[in-house]
Order: C-alpha cells, then sequence, then structure tokens
C-alpha cells in the first residue's frame, strides 16, 4: 500500500510536519532549549497563537495585509539606516 508521505492532508512534506531533537546524555534540558528555538524558527508558536480563536477570512486578510505594511515600512527603515540619510 502507497502512501504520499506523512500524515492524511499534508500533502507531500516527507516529515509529517514534526519537530525532532535528539537528547544527548539524558540532558533534557539542553534538548528542550533547542526544541524551542526550532519551533520558534518553524513559527509553530506563533501558529498556534493564531489558531486558539477562529479568525474570519476577512480578519485573515486585514490582518495579513497589516502584516505586510509592517514588513516593508521596516525593509525601508533598515534600506534608509544601511544607506546612511
Amino acid at each position: 500500500m502507497s502512501h504520499a508521505p506523512g500524515w492524511p492532508g499534508q500533502g507531500m512534506k516527507g516529515d509529517g510536519g514534526q519537530v525532532q531533537v535528539l537528547v544527548r546524555d539524558n540532558n533534557v534540558d539542553q534538548a528542550l532549549k533547542a526544541l524551542k528555538k526550532k519551533m520558534q524558527r518553524e513559527g509553530i508558536f506563533r501558529e498556534m497563537k493564531l489558531r486558539r480563536h477562529y479568525e474570519k477570512p476577512s480578519e485573515r486578510r486585514a490582518r495579513e495585509a497589516a502584516e505586510a505594511v509592517r514588513r516593508a515600512r521596516k525593509m525601508e527603515r533598515k534600506r534608509i539606516e544601511r544607506e546612511g540619510f
């Protein structure tokens, strides 16, 4: 029986969307720190926060547009700072 990798509904992601860390020398604290860092980089915490409550499609579009404006302004500030104006 051949399936697409991962769980149903996740397409061809391959790893099933899992974040894994190795625990070396029973150092759970270090592994937990590495896991949190990976989750932060993947945007999992942000997505969990967004999914706590249902977001209407119109609210989602408005939020994404506002995020795009913030990103553009930030990039412009960084460009101006880099060029020394």
